[in-house]
């Protein structure tokens, strides 16, 4: 009999879900939530209850009993940095959740783990997290930033970049932790990882950090010229924050960041949309140099992700400056649910250790 796994993924306003039987999807449905139904809670937290029941409601709906599943599987939101890998949900890892003083927010990913540890304990089965957005395997060399006062911090899109990298190593008939890659992951942020033996051991920070401007964020800015629009006045501390990772880079440009939009542009003869597209394109192959660099240059394989890789001139444009280090595979889209499901799927067989979250 196939092990039943749900996976929830909680977003600011949606939450989806999806069952799968072993790696058989059973369905998926992504549901949504007006801002008046939300608005009602105090807090991100608070909304837990609410998105379990219609979690629940929405799988009867599907004939899919809550009863036959075997574990459940949240979105790993802001903890402790962590290693990757699959952990047991406890009650200091939803205490670490609710704190906003790590990372200056609570994020609805947050939601994920709140959720699953409840139908969990409801159904008396197993619930985890995997791979959240905080997985921190860096080298020591890799978090020195050039002053004491701050240290580079991993913040990538892990749970895709970590599970395409399961599959990357597995089209090339190796073990994960035999694989040398450069993970590229292409959405409304750029992550750029270096991956060695299956670790992450450096990577741009993909939401405030470095790294390649992307469709909504800023990526690594000249010092003195950010320090000057700091204090401009222009612009609060919130404001700024808001504009460097909601409303920079592609959106501040051209005004959008869909890369259908800019793509339909480019063909219709946009310089500018142009330009700026090959600027995030040079950038992005930039960072995959430089992640080669970490590797000392031995690289089996890179591989591109998210909504991005969907795009030919992108792609294009990103594998005439890269594909001398590597071959470059193409993973379009996101695989998150999969992912999600596969991590839970992985400790119920056996195939891997689930991890005790004690930071």
């Amino acid at each position: 009999m196939p092990y039943r796994v749900l996976a929830i993924n909680p977003g600011s306003t949606s939450t989806k879900i999806a069952v799968f039987d072993d790696e058989q999807p059973v369905f998926e449905k992504t549901l949504r939530h007006e801002a008046s139904e939300l608005d009602v809670f105090g807090g991100i937290i608070d909304q837990y209850e609410f998105r379990k029941n219609l979690v629940l409601e929405a799988m009867r709906e599907n004939n899919v009993p809550p009863a036959s599943l075997q574990c459940v599987v949240g979105r790993g939101g802001l903890v402790k940095s962590v290693p990757g890998g699959t952990f047991k949900i406890n009650e200091a890892m939803l205490r670490d959740l609710r704190d906003p003083s790590r990372w200056g927010r609570v994020h609805a990913s947050n939601l994920g783990a709140f959720i699953a540890d409840a139908i969990g304990k409801e159904l008396g089965i197993q619930s985890f997290i995997v791979d959240p957005v905080v997985v921190d395997e860096f080298d020591d060399l890799a978090r020195i930033s050039g002053i004491p006062e701050i240290e580079r911090k991993s913040l990538l899109h892990a749970l895709n970049i970590r599970y395409i990298a399961r599959l990357m190593a597995a089209k090339l008939n190796k073990k994960l932790n035999e694989a040398n890659l450069i993970g590229v992951h292409m959405g409304g942020g750029i992550s750029i990882a270096a991956i060695r033996n299956g670790r992450v051991v450096d990577v741009n920070n993909a939401l405030l950090g470095m790294g390649p401007f992307s469709p909504q964020r800023a990526g690594a800015l000249p010092i003195g010229d950010l320090l000057n629009l700091a204090y401009s006045g222009k612009y609060t501390h919130q404001e700024l924050v808001k504009y460097l990772t909601k409303t920079a880079g592609l959106t501040a440009y051209l005004g959008t960041d869909s890369g259908i939009e800019v793509d339909k542009r480019i063909k219709e003869g946009d310089a500018k949309a142009k330009l700026i597209t090959d600027a995030m394109c040079y950038q992005v192959s930039k960072e995959v140099g430089a992640c080669a660099t970490v590797l000392s240059g031995k690289v089996d394989a890179i591989f591109c992700s998210g909504g991005l890789a969907f795009n030919d001139y992108i792609v294009d444009q990103i594998r005439a400056r890269v594909e001398f280090i590597a071959p470059l595979h193409l993973f379009p889209g996101e695989k998150e649910m999969e992912a999600l499901s596969q991590g839970g799927l992985r400790v119920l067989k056996g195939q891997e250790e689930a991890l005790e979250y004690n930071y």
